[in-house]
């Protein structure tokens, strides 16, 4: 056989290997999205995708976090990429340093070591879990994913090394199962809980340090006896529609400080990486159980408005 009718074998056994796996695809039901290509600039910092509504461009005005597996010399280790949707699964990982050993010491920040953040890719589910380290350095909790796709993990923390600073490292989980993907819930000001009202003000602002001030209320009444909840009156994650930036949000104020009053309004300072959709999700303790309020936002110019619907929430 000469040169030219080998070539031209091999290319119809190829396109027959691929029809063959593509009508085998075509029969399964999905498992996870696929989540948009990583790009980065000349410098290797990882930039958003525009498509997916990260930002302009993909440029970044501020750092976002969550969106590196390592970062700073420390690495999250998931040992648990993989689960069912809808079954109680053992969540484990572990942060490792530059010698690939477990980190055991870590700083108390908003009353934890560290914060653990889970939310699927269209983040119509949001877990935030306080997991249990070992002596090894170990973290472990379980999980029960509600449906199937493709899920973010973050961990929040600080090396209790001189000189360490907080990081946010992520990693991507699978849930198994059908999967059926959610359109991300227009912008809104009001979410309603179990009964409560909450009530966004203030505007996120690319590249530039804006305040949201959360107001809580139940039957037309304002809460004013809110708990403390990790060290304030509430805690707020935000989250970019897309690549799932993780953004540092930092409450205004504490329990005790003599100024901070519990209730009804919970302010925080936050900083939008860039232009685009997010999702907040506030956390709130009252009367002995935590919640959570939820919230989409669009910063940066030409955002849609929010409205003034109600958006559901959970409990926590």
């Amino acid at each position: 056989m000469n040169a030219a009718l080998r070539i031209t074998a091999f290319a119809a056994a190829l396109a027959a290997t691929f029809g063959t796996a593509y009508g085998v695809g075509q029969g399964v039901d999905p498992v996870i999205e696929s989540p948009a290509p990583i790009r980065h600039d000349s410098h290797g910092k990882t930039l958003s995708n525009p498509q997916e509504g990260g930002g302009q461009g993909g440029h970044e005005t501020t750092p976002a976090g969550g969106l590196q597996i390592s970062e700073g010399g420390y690495t999250l280790d998931l040992k648990t990429p993989n689960v069912t949707a809808g079954q109680r699964a053992d969540l484990a990982f572990a942060v490792r340093d530059s010698t690939g050993r477990a980190v055991t010491a870590f700083r108390r920040e908003h009353d934890k070591e560290l914060h653990l953040i889970v939310a699927s890719r269209d983040l119509a589910t949001y877990r935030h879990l306080h997991p249990t380290r070992a002596a090894d350095g170990t973290w472990s909790i379980p999980v029960e994913l509600p449906r199937a796709g493709g899920y973010r993990v973050f961990a929040d923390f600080t090396p209790a090394k001189k000189g360490a600073e907080n990081l946010t490292l992520g990693s991507d989980l699978a849930a198994s199962g059908p999967f059926e993907p959610r359109q991300l819930p227009a912008p809104n000001s009001i979410a309603k809980v179990d009964g409560y009202e909450v009530r966004l003000n203030g505007a996120l602002t690319p590249g530039k340090e804006s305040e949201l001030e959360l107001e809580v209320s139940r039957n037309g009444r304002p809460v004013t006896d809110l708990q403390p909840y990790l060290g304030a009156y509430g805690h707020l994650v935000a989250l970019r529609s897309g690549d799932l930036a993780y953004l540092h949000v930092h409450p205004n104020g504490e329990p005790g400080d003599g100024t901070t009053k519990p209730g009804p309004a919970v302010s925080f300072t936050a900083t939008a990486p860039s232009s685009g959709t997010y999702r907040l999700f506030l956390d709130f303790k009252h009367e002995g159980e935590v919640r959570t309020a939820q919230f989409t936002v669009r910063a940066g110019a030409g955002g849609e408005a929010p409205s003034h619907e109600e958006a559901p929430g959970h409990g926590h």
